[in-house]
């Protein structure tokens, strides 16, 4: 499906002013500076063992240029994010699996936007945190440990949400577990897009119920992602489109 085939006012304007304009826009080269330098660096840290899901595999020692391979979301998806969240103008984002947090350093690139980003590696969380100090950004804010404690504790005294990003454990229950506590937060322009739908039959299965979910009433099968939204007026509408 292209443009052309896209009869909603709304999902036109998104696949014009956010999906077609990320293809196009120029990257941000000192976050990709970084990217290329991860890619390339063989030096060994050790990494706790994230259990099955994880797209850091099992633990152990790794290079970071391994890490980087595996972990890091491409440029253009990067790009995609970004675009995203100054389309709906997003203030309060959440983010999921940091990483090493250049998906984290995309987002926080809207000065306006408070970045909070989760991740349950400590040898991760030290990586990305030093990263987010090189770049010297002050609206971003990790939070380490266990998701499972750390997301519900966040969550009961949190501002709505306006763009969340679920990049973490790649496997159905934790995933509609952590939807169902993030969807409580959102309003009608909220945005959630949720990585790697096509990575396992997992995650297949958890995207068929997501975007049918009752409380989603529009979405996008970008096929590396899926984007969902909430607001009542789009009809539960669902689009299978190329990034």
């Amino acid at each position: 499906m292209d443009e052309h085939s896209l009869h909603s006012p709304f999902f036109f304007d998104f696949y014009k002013n956010v999906i077609k304009k990320s293809r196009k826009a120029t990257v941000n080269s000192k976050i990709e500076t970084l990217r290329n330098s991860l890619l390339s660096n063989s030096a060994e840290v050790e990494i706790e063992d994230l259990g099955a899901g994880s797209k850091r595999h099992s633990g152990g020692k790794k290079t970071i240029a391994n890490i980087a391979k595996n972990s890091l979301s491409p440029a253009a998806i990067s790009m995609l994010y970004e675009h995203i969240i100054r389309y709906n103008d997003a203030k309060y984002i959440v983010e999921l699996g940091t990483s090493m947090g250049l998906n984290t350093l995309y987002l926080a690139s809207k000065n306006d936007a408070k970045v909070y980003t989760f991740e349950g590696s400590k040898t991760l969380a030290h990586i990305a945190l030093t990263h987010f100090e090189l770049f010297e950004k002050q609206n971003i804010q990790l939070i380490e440990g266990n998701l499972d404690n750390t997301l519900t504790e966040f969550l009961q005294n949190t501002e709505k949400i306006n763009f969340a990003l679920l990049d973490a454990n790649h496997r159905y229950e934790p995933t509609m577990r952590y939807f169902n506590l993030l969807v409580r937060r959102f309003n009608d322009k909220s945005i959630l897009v949720v990585d790697d739908i096509h990575w396992s039959e997992e995650m297949e299965k958890a995207w068929k119920e997501l975007y049918q979910h009752k409380l989603v009433y529009g979405s996008i099968d970008l096929f590396r992602c899926g984007i969902l939204f909430f607001d009542p007026a789009l009809n539960k509408q669902h689009f299978v489109l190329s990034l």
